[in-house]
């Protein structure tokens, strides 16, 4: 089990995450009190992932709010990467995404780049499932990652947003520095 914590560049925020590799599952829990257009919030997630770094499942929850509980199977009718809500209706927009994107973590960085294993060079687009926290908005966008070198700089592209970061990460794919946003606590 690995523990890492992670605060706001603006001191307004604190993350905790526990990760739990398996070798048939991965397993991600996190508590997250932050702040985000200056409304402070607290959610947690859980995020269930096969032995590949695949997502199969995402649960946010709100502090005294909203909830979003999504599912990914791969159906053997060809129905690739479909998503189902708890209540298990197709959500159909987001068809295609393996990843997810919480935007009030740095975690969910590291998906991508366990999953995608990128060489130095080498650029990824990619469709993921965007939770905007703490609106709790769900919806599909595409991505970009980029491998600078070996040492674990990356490049992300919000490429809907034309946002980019370099950001650090350890031999995990764990973030280490996200400028402007997150950086690790040792």
């Amino acid at each position: 089990m690995k523990r890492v914590r992670w605060s706001q560049r603006d001191g307004a925020g604190l993350e905790y995450v526990a990760l739990d590799a398996r070798p048939d599952a991965v397993v991600i829990e996190s508590t997250i009190v932050g702040e985000s257009e200056a409304d402070a919030f607290g959610a947690m997630y859980r995020i269930e992932c096969d032995a590949r770094w695949q997502v199969t499942r995402l649960a946010v929850k709100l502090a005294g709010g909203a909830a979003i509980d999504l599912t990914r199977k791969d159906g053997d009718n060809g129905a690739a990467h479909a998503w189902t809500d708890a209540s298990g209706a197709p959500q159909e927009g987001l068809r295609g995404c393996i990843d997810v994107d919480i935007s009030a973590t740095p975690f969910t960085n590291t998906l991508p780049i366990r999953r995608l294993q990128l060489q130095p060079g080498e650029r990824r687009v990619i469709r993921v499932v965007y939770v905007h926290v703490p609106a709790m908005n769900v919806r599909a966008v595409e991505q970009a990652y980029t491998c600078l070198d070996a040492d674990g700089r990356y490049r992300f592209e919000g490429l809907d947003t034309g946002f980019s970061a370099e950001i650090t990460v350890d031999q995990d794919g764990l973030v280490v520095d996200y400028p402007g946003l997150f950086k690790r606590i040792a």
